[in-house]
């Protein structure tokens, strides 16, 4: 994860090997969309185990992938930053990752497209379903405290320290004196209370157990990057779009059923979520659910992109008309 760039780069060397793997995916579909054949192409995604992933695995279990002639598995990835190599090796044939980490492997020439909305912020500073997070006893009471201190991120160099960044400098600190480190999202509450880390950038469900703890929540990071963020997208490779057109189109289509059904049943994506995490039924109940929009908000990816060329992440801004869908 820490080779993050030198790992894309070996992945895009390997997109050869995107052919073959998904021609042995398929089970003979000529036209997946169509969904009346009765025959189903084998599609693997890779996601991450976090709530803002719930209406894909809700989709699969209300039959909307099956009806658009996908048979999907998903695969559980520590951050998208591990998935993007993934897709453009060809182990998965879409994947779930944060906008930054897109943006990332764009401005390196990674083949990578952008094929349907992921999860955006609900926009409510304070009520949003991530933030920078202390234990109940930390003498932290805002973004700007965080100067000299250690706070934990679930991938380097990504959104979470560029959203971490933009929460301290609005708050008046100065983000270059912020010490990060890595940790997976489920082991920060732990490390949290063992006192490994002063604070931690962490999302649902993590985000309620550290409160469950008496954890406090000392900037939503999301928002202050901007109004109704867009975290996070799925993609592929630009290969496999050309290759397979008919199943980009079968799995928008169904992504984007399983995005409005999960923004309308939100009992449903709380009792999903159990299915793929290991977060307990009387936490649950005060999981904070993003907001799942048909479509990505533009505005909001052109500054994470400005802001990922401040933090020295690329030194142009990406082409996001390549981009995105």
């Amino acid at each position: 994860m820490r080779r993050l760039l030198t790992g894309i780069a070996v992945a895009a060397l390997t997109v050869g090997g995107l052919t073959a793997c998904s021609d042995s995916e398929s089970t003979g579909s000529a036209d997946p969309a169509a969904g009346g054949s009765g025959k189903t192409t084998a599609v693997k995604v890779g996601v991450i185990p976090i709530v803002d992933v719930a209406p894909i695995y809700l989709g699969k279990e209300k039959g909307f992938y099956e009806k658009h002639g996908i048979s999907l598995s998903l695969t559980p990835a520590q951050g998208g930053a591990a998935i993007v190599p993934g897709v453009v090796s060809g182990d998965f044939q879409f994947g779930f990752s944060n906008v930054t980490s897109l943006l990332v492997a764009q401005s390196k020439k990674v083949p990578l497209k952008a094929v349907a909305n992921g999860v955006a912020s609900t926009g409510e500073d304070g009520a949003d379903f991530g933030g920078i997070t202390v234990k109940k006893d930390s003498p932290l009471r805002s973004a700007e405290d965080l100067e000299g201190k250690k706070v934990a991120v679930n991938t380097l160099k990504n959104i979470g320290d560029t959203s971490v960044k933009a929460s301290v400098e609005k708050a008046g600190g100065d983000p270059s004196q912020v010490e990060f480190v890595e940790l997976p999202f489920d082991q920060m509450p732990a490390a949290l209370d063992a006192g490994q880390v002063d604070a931690a950038w962490v999302v649902e469900p993590g985000l309620a157990t550290i409160k469950a703890k008496g954890g406090r929540v000392i900037a939503s990071n999301y928002v202050d990057v901007a109004p109704d963020l867009t975290v996070a997208m799925y993609f592929t490779s630009t290969a496999y779009a050309k290759q397979s057109p008919e199943v980009v189109k079968a799995f928008q289509d169904a992504t984007r059923e399983s995005l409005a059904y999960a923004d309308s049943h939100p009992d449903e994506v709380r009792r999903v979520i159990t299915t793929y995490t290991k977060i307990p039924e009387a936490t649950l109940k005060n999981v904070t659910l993003p907001k799942w929009p048909a479509e990505p908000n533009r505005a909001s990816i052109d500054t994470l992109a400005e802001l990922g060329k401040q933090d020295g992440l690329f030194t142009e801004v990406p082409n996001l008309d390549e981009l995105l869908p």
